[in-house]
């Protein structure tokens, strides 16, 4: 009897966005991130970084509708101002499977189950192995996250989780919850990010406060976990998530994809994210080297 080949993995590095509870952003900070490490942010590694999203919110995908092209994995990175292309970004979400964009998915957990896993041994990422796949999670820690941990279990290199607040007392209270499933299930918590921490007002340039601030770095403190940063409100987020723009893609001609793609490195969370996601890489550099000299 023959043994069923295990799939190699697609990625040298997962990372898990994580969150107690909808609504805080985590899909926003999920592409962010993908697209910070895709556009060179963080290291000497990150301008050739190839970086994947897979969006496993199986019942409220997001990520496809931010990136707003809604054709699976390959999404094209508009040029440097030198002419040099970016890395690479690509995507997989059930949305692409859909037949009408507003359909329902009602599934209990074993489909779920098995999705999760069609996606981490199915989806094509590419020619090479991908430095960094970004796995956006749905909220809470239910059949979604214990189908994930057990499916990266299977010779994944799961390097950590990072987790997304909003600075009122009700969104930690649901981040400790999901602290203490990454405790159980053994995976490290690269940092806590507190997004929506104060409206910058695009004419004065002062800041309000909205949701209080200092929730997210307060527990980070408490629990000693890296602090990774505060994501202010960008008001020209959701008009550029809205649009959608032509980008050259080589020699594929013009493709069109979500204007967050284009606008982002002129948004005003794009040095946050720069600065996030070089706190997370050199983490990663350094929980690798750890490894590598034992």
């Amino acid at each position: 009897m023959t043994t069923p080949q295990v799939p190699q993995p697609a990625a040298e590095n997962v990372i898990l966005v994580l969150s107690g509870k909808g609504g805080v952003g985590k899909s926003t900070v999920s592409t962010s991130l993908s697209l910070a490490l895709a556009m060179g942010g963080g290291s000497s590694k990150a301008p050739s970084s190839s970086v994947g999203i897979l969006d496993i919110d199986l019942t409220g995908p997001s990520v496809p509708r931010i990136l707003q092209g809604w054709v699976p994995v390959q999404v094209p990175l508009p040029k440097k101002g030198d002419g040099e292309k970016q890395g690479s970004l690509g995507c997989m979400s059930i949305g692409f499977l859909l037949k009408d964009k507003g359909d329902a998915v009602i599934w209990r957990g074993p489909k779920k189950t098995a999705m999760i896993r069609q996606f981490l041994q199915d989806v094509d990422w590419g020619k090479e192995k991908l430095d960094y796949l970004i796995v956006d999670t749905p909220p809470g820690t239910g059949d979604e996250h214990i189908a994930l941990v057990e499916n990266l279990r299977e010779g994944w290199n799961v390097t950590g989780a990072v987790l997304v607040t909003t600075p009122q007392d009700v969104s930690i209270a649901d981040v400790r919850k999901e602290l203490s499933f990454c405790n159980k299930v053994g995976i490290k918590v690269l940092g806590i990010v507190e997004n929506m921490s104060g409206y910058v007002c695009p004419h004065c340039a002062e800041c309000t406060n909205l949701f209080s601030k200092g929730g997210g770095e307060a527990l980070a403190k408490e629990h000693n976990l890296p602090f990774l940063g505060y994501i202010p409100i960008d008001p020209s987020l959701v008009s550029m998530i809205e649009s959608s723009v032509p980008v050259e893609d080589g020699s594929e001609g013009d493709n069109t994809v979500g204007g967050y793609v284009v606008g982002f490195p002129k948004s005003g969370v794009y040095d946050v994210f720069q600065e996030v996601t070089s706190k997370i890489v050199d983490t990663i550099n350094n929980q690798n080297a750890a490894v590598s000299s034992k």
